[in-house]
């Protein structure tokens, strides 16, 4: 009995070491199967981790490059509206300029019409006076029509020879040139003085000239003296003139000496100066607009 309760004993003892060694066993293979299967997924966590690290390392990078592009499309958007301000800003100085430039071409088409009323006026005017001029030309040849003594048709001058009012290197008046005189004088000068044209007259001048024999200081004296022998006589009331025409003819006589400085010549010759007819006293008249007409002539002339 005992025997067997031994043998059960070493039996029963054996069993229990044995079921320990499998059990530790097979703690040790799921143990390792636990390491393999935790290095498995470490491994393919691992491989996943580092594909997402890769992944987003390159999500990095375009995320920077986007960056960058984005901060360029910012610097050219900015760029652009300070181009697009610019722009605004010039074409509001433009509209400000061209505004400016309208009101200024107003302006000057306001200037341009009133310069062409005025121009118009002017042509009206200096129409009325070429018209006096020649109306005043008409008087004196109606007056002298039956006169030896023939008024210039441009000028409206008459003149008398030296040689008939004087005797030679005089300017004593002879008897007979004052009855010429007397005979002239107040017909000439009651066209000029008539109401009708004596606003329009500045100035009647009488000028004495001799021909080139002598010197230009004697002849200016004898010429002026000559000159001034006429006027003495045209301001003498004993000679035709009213009281009035000759408080009228005081105002705009001038008196004047040329000597020898502008000689009348002989046609068909080359130079030849005609003595006789130089020596003249010639009277004449200016207008008061007589400048006037000169430029404004020029200016119509070249219209």
């Amino acid at each position: 009995m005992k025997n067997r309760r031994k043998n059960r004993e070493a039996f029963a003892q054996h069993s229990y070491w044995q079921s320990y060694s499998d059990m530790m066993a097979a703690l040790l293979l799921i143990f390792i199967l636990i390491i393999a299967i935790t290095l498995a997924i470490y491994k393919q966590k691992t491989t996943a981790l580092e594909k997402t690290q890769l992944a987003l390392d390159q999500a990095k990078e375009q995320l920077n490059l986007t960056m960058e592009d984005l901060e360029r499309s910012k610097a050219e958007i900015e760029k652009s509206n300070e181009e697009l301000a610019s722009s605004l800003a010039e074409l509001q100085q433009a509209y400000e300029q061209a505004a400016l430039t309208q009101e200024e071409l107003n302006k000057a088409y306001l200037e341009i019409e009133n310069a062409r009323n005025e121009l118009t006026v002017t042509k009206n005017e200096l129409q009325d006076i070429v018209g006096v001029r020649t109306d005043i030309i008409g008087a004196l040849q109606s007056a002298f029509n039956n006169s030896s003594m023939k008024v210039d048709a441009q000028t409206g001058s008459i003149t008398f020879s030296s040689d008939v009012l004087f005797r030679y290197n005089s300017a004593t008046l002879t008897a007979d040139s004052r009855k010429t005189l007397k005979e002239i004088i107040p017909m000439y000068l009651d066209v000029l003085l008539q109401d009708q044209f004596r606003g329009y007259i500045a100035e009647i001048i009488i000028e004495g000239h001799t021909d080139t024999d002598g010197g230009y200081r004697s002849n200016m004296e004898l010429s002026y003296e000559r000159a001034n022998a006429v006027a003495d006589f045209c301001l003498d009331k004993k000679n035709g003139l009213s009281e009035t025409k000759i408080e009228q003819l005081q105002q705009i006589l001038t008196v004047n000496g040329k000597s020898w400085s502008s000689p009348i010549y002989k046609s068909g010759t080359s130079g030849e100066v005609d003595m006789a007819a130089s020596r003249r006293v010639e009277i004449k008249f200016r207008l008061k607009e007589d400048e006037m007409i000169e430029k404004i002539s020029g200016i119509l002339s070249r219209e």
